[in-house]
């Protein structure tokens, strides 16, 4: 059965970050030559109850059919429009050092629609070094650029010390949408998205499993 329309409703924070997951096991499964799977077979494969799943995906519309389950790719396409994942982002990124090269050199982003168009850092001897396919340009020069190109994603990977001072000229410009890499969390307003990402407290938590687990 072919999805319906998504409905306009508010999605909990818990089902958005469930999202990526679902995206990536169809993905696994249509690359395993899978063509259907039922709520229970996908719910045990990801680790959560075929209630929850259902659940989930009910938020946007209505999905699979009795006794027959889902067809994978036609989950993956309702999935890849639910995420956006069919549009193109130009993104920069603010901080040329270990964090923003890995960024910058993950092919797995550009796949994604990421499309990095800028690379900026303050430090004289990065500064006018290629990365990838990129010159990397002085921070100076970041609000002109984001005067005349279209952004929509400014990715931070700066020092906490200067993180809010770059969030505050992206959001200026007009940047809808800003990844944190700082360790710092950014103030922004409601017109803009800020997603903190944290890996030291990701790291906190493995050795709290891992402590817990002894």
């Amino acid at each position: 059965m072919d999805s319906k329309p998504i409905r306009m409703v508010t999605v909990p924070k818990a089902v958005i970050k469930r999202l990526p997951m679902y995206f990536r096991f169809i993905n696994q499964l249509i690359e395993q030559g899978t063509e259907r799977i039922s709520s229970r077979e996908l719910s045990q494969l990801m680790g959560i109850t075929s209630s929850q799943l259902r659940q989930d995906l009910s938020y946007f519309g209505e999905f699979g059919q009795q006794g027959y389950g889902y067809k994978v790719v036609t989950l993956k396409q309702a999935i890849s429009s639910i995420i956006g994942l069919e549009k193109i982002y130009n993104a920069i990124i603010v901080g040329a050092g270990n964090m923003g090269k890995a960024i910058a050199g993950y092919p797995g982003f550009s796949r994604r629609g990421l499309k990095i168009i800028g690379i900026f850092d303050n430090n004289p001897e990065i500064i006018g070094n290629k990365l990838g396919s990129l010159d990397v340009l002085d921070v100076k020069t970041l609000p002109e650029f984001l005067n005349k190109n279209p952004v929509e994603v400014g990715i931070i990977t700066t020092p906490a010390s200067v993180a809010q001072e770059i969030a505050d000229i992206l959001i200026t410009a007009g940047v809808k949408g800003i990844w944190n890499f700082a360790p710092v969390l950014l103030h922004g307003n409601k017109n803009v998205i800020i997603e903190d990402i944290h890996v030291g407290d990701s790291l906190m938590t493995l050795f709290f499993k891992l402590n817990k687990n002894k």
